[in-house]
């Protein structure tokens, strides 16, 4: 008799772990067939060529890739955040997603600005080797992580211009008492200089540069500097871009809602952006000089190269600041030693190879 009403239990058991199997089995199949409709806010004009399209370039590969189950809406700046809002959207879950540029962030997170540009830092694909291969995604996502936000590359405008001004740089004297649109590090490097930098979205530049709120603004480079008509309201155009030399842009995902993806999902978004990352750099460096030669050989914009006396101090002011800011600041110091010594490393190498190359081939 016992022996049979062990069996009878066992049995029960049996049927009741195979009943609670196939609904965990069906909950995850549940799971992996729901469908996803996310809202991504940038820090860019709706549809702005480059920059604006990288995130609807995102979307469209993450609908495709997954047969539609996850949408993705974005919004340009202004829609439905301001374009300095992007980060606190995200970082609330207020909305999902958002792109953006990491220097933005500063004042919440000073060492943000690393995995944007640094003055006389690396290049984009130096970059892209730092933080795909070098240890700067891992460091760019323990940043974020307090905001509860998880980062990703998403695209990258190469070397850009210093940018456009109502007056000729010949000195730093010139720089003294200049107002100029300069984020980031970049921007306190002008301060250190005399000038007065400022911190304005894209879609206020032209206006604020035409009317004289501002002497002085970088943006890009040509392919959309010429987008914007910036021609139209200052004559000189300085190169090279010192304090951007391969701007990184990022995609904000709430890390909340990231976690409660399905993986086929997060390694479809992952994958599309990483397409993406390097599509914009692939289209800046297809189309900046067709630009750049209508500015100059049309409109009549005088291309001018930054003394270099200013560049040698620049540089000096730059250093200074970025050791200075690591001795503060626990976190930015262990981002900028990784930075530092990836760049000191990648910089030897690039003496034999590719900076020897070019030098050759340009003679």
């Amino acid at each position: 008799m016992n022996k049979q009403k062990n069996l009878y239990l066992l049995a029960l058991i049996f049927i009741s772990a195979c009943s609670q199997n196939e609904s965990v089995g069906n909950n995850s199949e549940a799971e992996d067939q729901k469908t996803f409709n996310w809202r991504l806010v940038t820090a860019w004009p709706k549809n702005y060529p480059g920059l604006g399209m990288a995130p609807e370039r995102i979307a469209n590969l993450v609908e495709e890739m997954s047969n539609g189950q996850m949408k993705i809406t974005v919004y340009g700046a202004g829609e439905q955040v301001p374009a300095f809002g992007v980060f606190d959207a995200v970082s609330s879950g207020s909305h999902q997603m958002g792109h953006s540029g990491g220097y933005f962030w500063k004042g919440k997170a000073p060492a943000a600005q690393f995995f944007t540009g640094v003055p006389f830092g690396l290049t984009a694909d130096e970059i892209n080797a730092w933080t795909n291969r070098g240890g700067g995604l891992e460091l760019w996502r323990e940043v974020y992580e307090p905001f509860n936000i998880y980062p990703i590359p998403a695209g990258n405008t190469g070397t850009q211009m210093f940018g456009w001004f109502n007056k000729e740089i010949n000195s730093l004297e010139d720089v003294r008492g200049l107002k100029m649109r300069i984020p980031g590090i970049g921007g306190e490097v002008l301060k250190r200089a005399g000038g007065i930098p400022v911190t304005l979205p894209g879609g206020e530049l032209f206006t604020a540069l035409q009317t004289g709120v501002i002497d002085a603004t970088e943006w890009v480079g040509p392919y959309n500097d010429l987008t914007f008509g910036f021609h139209q309201a200052a004559k000189y155009y300085y190169y090279p871009g010192w304090h951007e030399p391969g701007s990184m842009l990022e995609l904000l995902i709430n890390k909340d809602q990231w976690e409660a993806l399905p993986k086929h999902l997060q390694v479809i978004i992952d994958t599309a952006a990483k397409a993406v990352n390097q599509d914009i750099l692939d289209e800046y460096t297809a189309r900046n000089n067709r630009a750049l030669r209508e500015l100059v050989d049309v409109h009549g914009v005088e291309l001018r190269k930054l003394p270099d006396d200013v560049i040698a101090e620049f540089k000096v002011i730059a250093n200074d600041i970025l050791e200075e800011n690591a001795a503060k600041d626990p976190t930015v110091n262990k981002v900028y030693q990784s930075y530092k010594k990836f760049k000191e490393e990648v910089s030897a190498y690039h003496k034999v190879s590719e900076d020897a190359f070019v030098e050759a081939r340009n003679d």
